[in-house]
């Protein structure tokens, strides 16, 4: 009886060693596909549970600093626009509510998402806000390193490509439905616009 119950654990043990060998690539695979700049985790505005930015890793991602009391606030309404007309080809828009710039942004988290969803449909996700001044951000020290730019207001936008390279910085006053940055965007999905969009 000593023997088979060793034997069975031998088996075991040794399934369990290839089990974990034949998943080692596939995880390190998987932990190496996120690029360095979404190497980050903040808490969703609405759920305030973690969230790894790595979950857009392979999509076209446009980040936003925004605010509810600016007068670029309105833009809330483009960048769902946008969010809306290109999801489905890749895009995500992510946005990151700070106080940095004319105070302007407030109210606690559970405010800012009231506000976001019953004046701008916003569905896009939306992360807590900052608690510290954006240069400070460690996701933002990277989009302003790689972009040579920093935020001079709110709603200043960064955009990644696919594979994680910052490719375009604009300044709060280019408007989320511009020529340039829809060029911009559409060009990093790498997809002519469909006849429906």
């Amino acid at each position: 009886m000593r023997p088979f119950s060793s034997l069975c654990l031998a088996l075991f043990l040794t399934a369990c060693a290839g089990a974990s060998m034949a998943q080692t690539p596939a995880a390190a695979e998987t932990a190496g596909a996120c690029p360095t700049v979404l190497k980050h985790e903040f808490n969703s505005l609405i759920t305030d549970q973690p969230v790894p930015l790595c979950n857009y890793a392979g999509k076209v991602v446009l980040v936003v600093n925004t605010a509810s009391n600016c007068g670029y606030t309105y833009q809330y309404k483009g960048l769902e626009a946008l969010y809306k007309k290109y999801k489905g080809r890749g895009l995500v828009v992510i946005g990151f509510p700070s106080n940095d710039f004319g105070r302007q942004e407030p109210g606690s988290n559970k405010q800012i998402a009231s506000f976001c969803e019953e004046n701008y449909g916003v569905s896009f996700p939306m992360f807590e806000k900052l608690s510290m001044p954006i240069p400070q951000n460690a996701l933002y020290r990277d989009l302003i390193t790689a972009a040579g730019e920093a935020p001079q207001w709110n709603f200043h936008k960064y955009l990644i490509d696919k594979n994680g390279r910052v490719i375009a910085s604009f300044p709060s006053a280019i408007e989320p439905g511009s020529a340039k940055m829809v060029h911009a965007i559409e060009g990093a999905l790498g997809s002519k616009v469909s006849a429906r969009d």
